[in-house]
């Protein structure tokens, strides 16, 4: 990757802690010491040996087909545990790591079911980003091809136009996120009383984006006999009191693997004040070493100013943030992942639910309010057994 400067400024090394800090404080934000770790070789995982194939489940024919063709060789863990309760009705607690094919896991079971009833809005499936709602609808339209079954995604920042005629249509499925989704019910456009399979991904996510209430309400307008599947990372008190109110006995299935950082190599970067930031992240992406790399801003404006600033230096990035529309926030994704452009600026909208493989580096341009958004936010990095690099900007007040 060839990048040029228009004003070619001079490279200097950029001042990174070279020890660690005194006790974490709370006074202001989050202690610099917390951004820092040297990183460890991750431990090998002992590789899941699956007690099904997919040809074991009562899937068929064409599932298994699209399945063969999509170089689903086995099952992953939560597949093989989750897919054939899924497949009796049960209700169903999937509690697993991002990356671990959850969505094929409740997918599967789903469109197996649709192949034989067909029947129209009869499942409701609610993630907390456009982002994760849109994958989830690729995939669904990747398993259920040749099988006439169709999908409407129900999100915002997209005509909302357009997903009225989708809806109209009479599609199988509804993908959303529970803001447009709500938006939809209150505009009695959607109706849910034909939903017999409600599915919440990454309930733990929508509980921490307080949509607890937008959740419970859109729960009221579906049958109470239907089937419940819930996937989260965790058990927060938030996911307990949704399952336990939603939920008809469900089967709780966890494959959480503990998810430490200790693989991401973190470090903090010194910087005076907002332009000397600038500089200093321009002079790091200068550098080959910084192949694949997400910069998060704290605000919507500042992310794509900078996206901006960056572009108009030579280096081309892409923005992704709450004031785009839906198109271009998969644009600029879909740019990212297929290497048009190696620079990804954006706000913690991207911090969760995305698979974005080999991000060399992540950069926190604008240090996170709360560890929980810097966890995630360095996830993104030292993915599929990968070590990654994470390194913070610190202003001096930062410091104290």
């Amino acid at each position: 990757m060839q990048r040029q400067f228009r004003n070619g400024p001079k490279r200097r090394n950029y001042p990174m802690a070279k020890r660690r800090f005194n006790a974490p404080r709370n006074v202001k934000g989050i202690h610099p010491s917390k951004f820092i770790n040297k990183a460890i070789e991750p431990e090998a995982d002992i590789p899941y040996v699956p007690v099904h194939s997919f040809q074991d489940f009562d899937l068929s024919k064409q599932i298994i087909s699209n399945l063969d063709y999509l170089k689903y060789e086995k099952p992953s863990e939560i597949q093989d545990k989750c897919i054939p309760l899924s497949l009796e009705g049960k209700d169903i607690i999937g509690l697993a790591n991002t990356g671990t094919g959850k969505t094929a896991a409740f997918l599967l079971p789903i469109i197996n079911k649709l192949s034989r009833s067909r029947d129209m809005v009869s499942v409701l499936i609610l993630a907390p980003t456009r982002e994760l709602a849109q994958q989830i609808d690729q995939e669904f339209r990747n398993f259920s091809a040749g099988q006439k079954l169709y999908s409407t995604l129900v999100v915002g920042g997209a005509n909302i136009g357009r997903q009225i005629q989708q809806i109209k249509r009479g599609p199988h499925v509804i993908i959303g996120t529970p803001g447009r989704i709500k938006d939809l019910i209150g505009r009695r456009v959607l109706r849910l009383s034909n939903v017999n399979t409600f599915v919440l991904d990454e309930a733990d996510r929508m509980c921490d984006m307080g949509f607890e209430r937008d959740i419970r309400s859109i729960a009221s307008e579906i049958p109470r006999d239907r089937q419940t599947l819930c996937y989260s990372a965790t058990m927060t008190d938030s996911v307990k009191k949704i399952v336990e109110e939603f939920s008809n006995n469900p089967i709780t299935i966890s494959v959480v693997k503990s998810a430490t950082n200790d693989h991401i190599e973190q470090d903090v970067v010194h910087v005076n004040d907002k332009e000397h930031k600038v500089e200093t992240l321009l002079e790091m992406l200068s550098q080959p070493e910084f192949e694949k790399v997400i910069v998060f801003g704290e605000t919507k404006f500042g992310v794509q100013r900078l996206a901006d600033r960056l572009t108009k230096s030579g280096i081309p990035a892409e923005a992704i943030h709450g004031n785009k529309s839906q198109s271009q926030r998969e644009r600029a994704l879909r740019n990212f992942k297929n290497n048009l452009v190696n620079i990804l600026v954006a706000t913690d909208v991207a911090a969760r639910g995305l698979d974005i493989p080999n991000v060399s580096h992540v950069i926190n341009f604008d240090p996170p309010k709360v560890y929980d958004d810097y966890v995630h936010r360095i996830g993104r990095t030292g993915r599929a057994g990968k070590t990654g690099k994470a390194l913070t900007f610190v202003q001096p007040r930062d410091r104290n």
